[in-house]
């Protein structure tokens, strides 16, 4: 059975719920079902040690806690003598022993389903006496850890979040990041790192901040897995979602981890790993949420910490508090000389452009490229994510650049990398194709400029696409057909992306039209501004501005000078402009042509109408 077919299959629990339930209240009820069902199938090869070993080491006044974890064969336990199938045996105490099932779990287990808040569900499925069918319903799910793996497990979480969302009108992309994108972003954090990709023995860190469902984390880890059995991935994140990270937390507790490393609470407001630092970093923080909620606390922290603090670059509009989770991240990257960190995190077009010289987006910006910071930007194909259609963007932050990227930025355009999916998800209706992750992983890996070759036929139709590396001749066209070159993978020095705002005055006249003269000061017999003719000119980094203002400005405005006291630096990155390829537009002979074919076909039809 596919984790898709799972999914309905648990779902159709809600035909249960129609009826006394809100479409909007099903997937509370339903999700923390399917956690406490696939725990009840983890432990069960188990449960008869787990029992004897809390029955013997008891008896002799020992504490079994650390017995009964180790006999479990997993980080956690279950000390009741009941289960799923004997819970179900005896319906006119199901409540009471449902609830004397869930306080038997070892603590991590329990703080799992408060955050459900479990025991209100308990009581609402008595009162409308559906407590035993719903029961009953979930005993019948195989999801033994032999029959569902932990990433299908994964994968079903997901999906049931996907329609809990879809019945509440809410948003499923808060929750959960499509599997093909973070999988993009993982290829991207190991490529370039030989030693945990084939060294044995090899421990690495791993910290997502926004966490959900544990997605990020857990295809990561299955990543390194397929590549390197013998290393392995120590897990941290937070979460700020009750149900997300209940979820996120079981999910851990399965695969082994230490569940202390997940944080329940807001990572911007109360940082549940303040001073950890990690070797690799994911994260896909909202897109476009304002941070008005926690606008006191971080102001707080960016004046009095500074740099030492998380935020001092500067602070983000409060309408959009993506930046932040970026500052965030470089907060917690290892220093250079402990191995360094690298960090993926996917961020809408804003953060690239927002805000002029001297807004707190741009010195955010300038400090990442100056302290030479960002090893590329990978823009993505719209439609990809299951809330919004917006063009994203994956940026990946080193603070290890190899020699051969030191105050470079590689731009890579996966725009046009997808493939049509089957069914439409929401808003997703696209997917990266797995030759489209791999053509990104390769550019990226080898750090090497390239132009997509789209090959048409005599008719305009597109025959297929080739990667051209630099030095490498374009394919040749079908016969009769075109060939069609764009920029695919591009190296820009980090200065491409800085900028001089220079202020520009003109001097103010008076009624005869001579100069008004400064009568006081340092203004004392200089030209006074017209700030009626004040204007500013972007000048970029790579250009002297002396050299500038006499080629653009002097020509047409020979009594200006500039206000050096009010120059900005600022730093912007206008992705699309780079990947820009202008086409000319069709000669006029051949629009005639068209349209005067179009006006003979339109008078035959109405000739044929008529008669």
């Amino acid at each position: 059975m596919s984790q898709s077919e799972l999914s309905n299959l648990i779902w159709s629990v809600a035909d249960i719920l129609r009826g006394d339930y809100r479409q909007s209240e099903y997937g509370r009820v339903i999700l923390a079902f399917t956690v406490l069902r696939r725990l009840d199938c983890v432990l069960a090869p188990t449960k008869a040690a787990v029992l004897k070993e809390k029955d013997e080491k008891t008896a002799i006044g020992l504490n079994a806690d650390p017995f009964m974890r180790k006999a479990s064969g997993a980080s956690f336990y279950n000390a009741s003598t009941l289960d799923f199938t004997k819970i179900i045996g005896d319906q006119d105490n199901i409540d009471v022993n449902l609830m004397s099932y869930i306080e038997a779990f070892s603590p991590e287990v329990r703080d799992i389903f408060d955050r459900f808040n479990f025991a209100e569900i308990v009581d609402r499925l008595v009162k409308n006496k559906l407590l035993y069918m719903v029961t009953e319903r979930f005993a019948g799910f195989d999801l033994h850890p032999q029959r569902v793996t932990n990433s299908q497990m994964g994968l079903v979480f997901e999906e049931l979040i996907r329609k809990f969302a879809e019945a509440s009108n809410d948003t499923a992309g808060e929750h959960f990041t499509p599997r093909e994108v973070i999988r993009l972003m993982v290829n991207l954090l190991f490529v370039e790192d030989d030693d945990i990709l084939s060294k044995a023995g090899i421990v690495r860190t791993i910290y997502d901040p926004t966490a959900g469902t544990g997605g990020m984390l857990s295809v990561a880890d299955e990543y390194l897995m397929e590549h390197n059995p013998n290393a392995a991935l120590t897990m941290y994140g937070q979460e700020l979602n009750d149900m997300s990270y209940a979820i996120c937390k079981a999910d851990m507790l399965i695969k082994g981890q230490d569940v202390r490393n997940i944080k329940a609470g807001n990572t911007l407001s109360d940082d549940g790993h303040t001073d950890a630092k990690f070797d690799y970093m994911l994260s896909n923080p909202p897109f476009g949420v304002e941070w008005k909620k926690v606008q006191k606390e971080v102001q707080k922290e960016h004046k009095e910490k500074g740099f030492n603090g998380r935020f001092g670059p500067g602070l983000p509009r409060v309408s959009d508090g993506s930046l932040l989770f970026l500052m965030h991240l470089l907060s917690k990257m290892r220093p250079a000389k402990d191995g360094g960190s690298r960090f993926g995190i996917v961020l809408n077009g804003s953060p690239l452009f927002t805000g002029g010289a001297g807004s707190g987006e741009s010195e955010i910006r300038r400090h990442v490229l100056e302290s030479d910071l960002v090893e590329a930007i990978i823009g993505l194909p719209t439609d990809l994510f299951y809330n919004t259609g917006i063009a994203t963007y994956v940026w990946i932050i080193s603070n290890k650049k190899p020699a051969h990227r030191k105050g470079k930025v590689q731009l890579i355009d996966a725009s046009g990398l997808w493939q049509k999916m089957r069914k439409s998800l929401g808003s997703k209706r696209r997917e990266i194709s797995d030759e489209g992750i791999d053509i990104v992983t390769r550019l990226f890996g080898e750090c090497i400029p390239a132009q997509l070759a789209t090959l048409f036929d005599a008719a305009g139709k597109e025959t297929g696409r080739e990667v051209v590396e630099e030095g490498q001749p374009a394919p040749q066209a079908p016969e009769g057909g075109s060939v069609k070159l764009r920029p695919l993978s591009m190296l820009l020095p980090n200065k491409a992306f800085g900028f001089r705002q220079i202020t520009v005055e003109r001097p103010l006249r008076d009624e005869a039209g001579e100069i008004v003269l400064g009568q006081r000061g340092k203004a004392k017999g200089q030209p006074q501004p017209d700030s009626a003719l004040r204007d500013t000119e972007i000048v970029p980094l790579t250009e002297d501005v002396e050299a500038y203002f006499r080629r653009e400005v002097i020509p047409h405005a020979p009594d200006a000078w500039i206000d050096h006291e009010k120059t900005k630096t600022g730093y912007e990155i206008p992705f699309n402009r780079h990947f820009y390829v202008f086409e000319p537009p069709r000669d006029l002979e051949e629009i005639d042509a068209d349209l005067s074919e179009v006006t003979r076909n339109i008078q035959r039809m109405l000739v044929e109408l008529a008669g």
